[in-house]
């Protein structure tokens, strides 16, 4: 099967090259030639347009777009459109809002065209272990696409499935990203803790190494984590400065409008946050009262 590629990051040039290794051909293009270089001397064809992109491959064509969520996504359809023609699809693998992936689903179908929203897992290890591809949109256009799932996935069968109508994959992809903090802060904290007992004079990577095997807490997290304090036990050169890319934001909205406790995930977005106040006033602040109510002693800072 053919496949137009928008987008050429790390993710989205392994993903080609994951469909090139399978036989599939892949038609490339990014705003960066640079980037189009480097995914054609994989095996890839680059292109130099939009235009380009879809006079090259046949129709009905699928066009698989990886573009930071947003605007940009917006941005790209609509260049897009002037080169489409009716029953080609539209898959966006990035983290988008799930609503934003019902409205362009709504606006692409008006227009004859097929919109697959796709949550995708796997990062920079989905090359060598597949992608978990969280897929959502009209069956017919999905079952079309089913041999690019079935080799982008760990196998044909296992990590990838059609989850819903429209949105519905990048409604799935948040929840899961949402798991991902929670799950993240659970295994820093503990850490934290183990780190702090200085007497106790513990081996992080050890610890690490123990919990992979046959722990009820084992995971593919706690492999990363093992990883890095192997490679860098004290963390050194790391700021203690954790960013988000929304879709925690997102899953936290979600579950105040649906009325449903996520305390846990709440709080992981919060402690993100918290990580970048590197001159906290709230911090001052609650100082200051401590200082005012109890006499309490106030240590000098900037």
């Amino acid at each position: 099967m053919e496949l137009g590629m928008i987008g050429l990051g790390r993710m989205g040039a392994n993903m080609s090259e994951r469909l090139l290794r399978a036989g599939h051909r892949v038609v490339s293009y990014d705003r960066d030639p640079e980037a189009v270089k480097r995914v054609a001397d994989r095996g890839s064809q680059g292109v130099d347009s939009l235009d380009g992109l879809a006079k090259t491959l046949a129709t009905p064509r699928a066009l698989w777009l990886m573009v930071p969520a947003g605007d940009a996504v917006d941005q790209t359809i609509q260049a897009l459109l002037p080169h489409l023609r009716s029953d080609d699809t539209i898959v966006d693998g990035g983290n988008s809002y799930y609503k934003d992936s019902i409205r362009r689903a709504a606006h692409l179908r008006e227009r004859g065209l097929h919109f697959v929203d796709v949550g995708t897992s796997g990062g920079i290890w989905g090359l060598a272990e597949g992608y978990s591809l969280m897929v959502g949109g009209e069956k017919s256009a999905i079952e079309r696409l089913r041999p690019i799932f079935e080799t982008l996935a760990p196998a044909p069968d296992k990590g990838w499935g059609h989850v819903g109508p429209s949105g519905a994959g990048h409604f799935t992809k948040m929840v899961h990203n949402g798991i991902e903090y929670g799950l993240m802060q659970s295994y820093a904290e503990g850490f934290a803790i183990l780190k702090r007992k200085g007497d106790l004079q513990l081996d992080l990577n050890q610890v690490a190494e123990i919990w992979r095997f046959g722990s009820v807490v084992r995971s593919w997290l706690l492999d990363l984590i093992a990883r890095s304090l192997a490679e860098n036990k004290e963390l050194t050169g790391i700021a203690p400065f954790v960013a988000d890319s929304g879709e925690g934001r997102w899953t936290v909205q979600e579950a105040v409008d649906l009325n449903t406790p996520a305390p846990v995930i709440t709080a992981s977005l919060i402690e993100r946050l918290r990580s970048r106040d590197t001159d906290s006033y709230a911090d001052k602040l609650l100082a200051a009262m401590r200082n005012q109510f109890g006499g309490h002693a106030i240590k000098k800072g900037a």
